[in-house]
């Protein structure tokens, strides 16, 4: 097929997904010979319009997993924003060392339904947004080569398929099961949904915490507070300069406990290509 842009598509609140899936779309482009775009729905601005791909576009999508899916609250966002028109896509999820369960599955099936062809999936290992210990500055170096291989792998078979190929065969359950149930320290259920940040008073007020939250829920009109729903992606922790933003929730703090101490290993990244291109 005759592909003549790729683009970089995500949801990135901590940025854990941005550096892989631009990396990918920028080497599916190199292979290609053809223009790299970027549509970064992250923020709450970014989902007020619709978005539709062409037959000549290869979209590399990529979300980070939440308790082994696609995220909860974006879900309901990627349906309602992406139509291809038989387009080629590429599904990409982030992990933080634990699992990516049934998230690229799920990725795959979403992208298939809105009117798109996956031709290759991914999922990539990443620096855990609730711990610096659960897969420390990853992607690392040889994270990126895997990525770039993937990407070029995924590229030439875009470009030499003459018919739309089958669904990418990924590793995943079907139907989808519930969302992996977060476990404390103690081996039992760990409920934090409800849990929110709080800040110290070294806070200066700068305000970058309130531009960056996905949902947009922090506010600071009459002292600061989370009002809306916050979805634990630690995007308001990572962008504070002062570090006074944390959570004390017991739940949420034995859950990332029960992480570090049972998945410190290496996790691996896995790549799938589809077997009909022609």
């Amino acid at each position: 097929m005759k592909i003549t842009n790729v683009t970089a598509v995500y949801f990135s609140p901590a940025g854990t997904t941005t550096k892989g899936v631009e990396e990918a779309a920028a080497a599916c482009a190199g292979e290609l010979g053809t223009r790299c775009s970027v549509f970064d729905f992250t923020l709450p601005d970014s989902r007020e319009e619709s978005v539709e791909f062409a037959e000549n576009d290869l979209i590399v999508f990529g979300v980070p997993v939440y308790a082994g899916r696609i995220p909860n609250k974006i879900l309901p966002e990627i349906r309602r924003i992406f139509k291809g028109k038989d387009s080629l896509a590429v599904p990409v999820v982030t992990f933080g060392n634990r699992s990516y369960d049934n998230a690229l599955i799920e990725l795959r099936n979403e992208l298939e339904q809105l009117g798109f062809h996956t031709i290759a999936g991914g999922a990539f290992v990443s620096e855990h947004v609730f711990s610096k210990k659960l897969a420390p500055g990853r992607p690392d170096p040889e994270d990126m080569n895997q990525v770039r291989t993937f990407a070029c792998q995924a590229a030439r078979l875009a470009g030499q398929a003459v018919s739309f190929p089958e669904p990418v065969r990924v590793r995943g359950v079907e139907p989808i099961p519930p969302y992996y149930q977060p476990l404390g320290m103690d081996g039992k259920p760990a409920r934090f949904l409800k849990a929110k940040p709080k800040i110290t008073e070294a806070c200066t007020g700068c305000g970058k915490c309130l531009k960056v939250c996905p949902m947009g829920s922090i506010r600071d009109e009459a002292g600061w507070k989370v009002e809306g729903i916050c979805i634990k992606c630690q995007a308001c922790l990572k962008v504070c300069p002062v570090q006074a933003i944390y959570f004390d929730d017991p739940a949420f703090l034995s859950h990332i406990a029960m992480l570090e101490n049972n998945y410190s290993r290496r996790a691996e990244n896995e790549v799938f290509f589809s077997t009909y291109v022609s």
